[in-house]
């Protein structure tokens, strides 16, 4: 694993993406195993243990992406900068496929990427080269304290990244409202749904 030749792959689908930005738009995502944040909500808790999830060689993996049509590939979690993720990125890029990254910024960045999702979480430790090198600002919201939150790293964060707003699915009923009337106020944020749920796709 430390060459980054094999990863621990929790799972790999392809569908359309169903938060951020680039909510939409067809990719394949690859999960990878093993996460050293935990949060209370996170909806795919069977990615915490990498040892529950098999080592699989990233050129099967690639072969897997390239059977398919996806011109996009999102590497996911888990928190999949607790591995290198060079090779991986290398191989994918030979095919002139997009690179797409979504991490808490938990850990050093790995990989070079076309596109950065960063969702930072509270109560963890920051790598602050995610403030410069981040497309995305995604902050989910569980409780209006969370907005303090996303304040405090929007505070930080490049110019030039995208900020958004997503209600945690299990509190969206309680929680929409408020992130709307919090999004007219402070315009500069945009909105995120976790569509996919909504569409009921992977």
């Amino acid at each position: 694993m430390e060459q980054g030749i094999a990863l621990p792959i929790m799972e790999e689908f392809y569908s359309l993406q169903g938060e951020g930005f680039h909510t939409g738009k067809a990719a394949y995502f690859l999960r990878i195993g093993g996460c050293d944040v935990g949060c209370s909500f996170c909806d795919t808790k069977e990615s915490w243990d990498a040892n529950r999830h098999p080592l699989v060689l990233v050129d099967n993996v690639i072969n897997n992406i390239l059977q398919s049509s996806a011109t996009t590939v999102v590497i996911t979690g888990g928190e999949p900068c607790l591995y290198n993720l060079s090779y991986l990125c290398q191989e994918v890029a030979k095919h002139k496929i997009v690179l797409h990254l979504e991490t808490s910024g938990s850990e050093k960045l790995s990989g070079n990427w076309n596109w950065i999702c960063f969702s930072p979480k509270r109560k963890t430790i920051i790598q602050p080269e995610f403030y410069q090198k981040a497309n995305e600002l995604k902050v989910i919201v569980e409780e209006s304290i969370d907005l303090l939150w996303a304040e405090e790293n929007a505070e930080k964060i490049n110019k030039k990244c995208e900020l958004f707003l997503q209600p945690e699915w299990s509190q969206r009923e309680t929680i929409l409202p408020l992130i709307v009337n919090y999004i007219l106020l402070h315009p500069k944020w945009k909105i995120s749904l976790q569509s996919h749920k909504y569409m009921r796709i992977p």
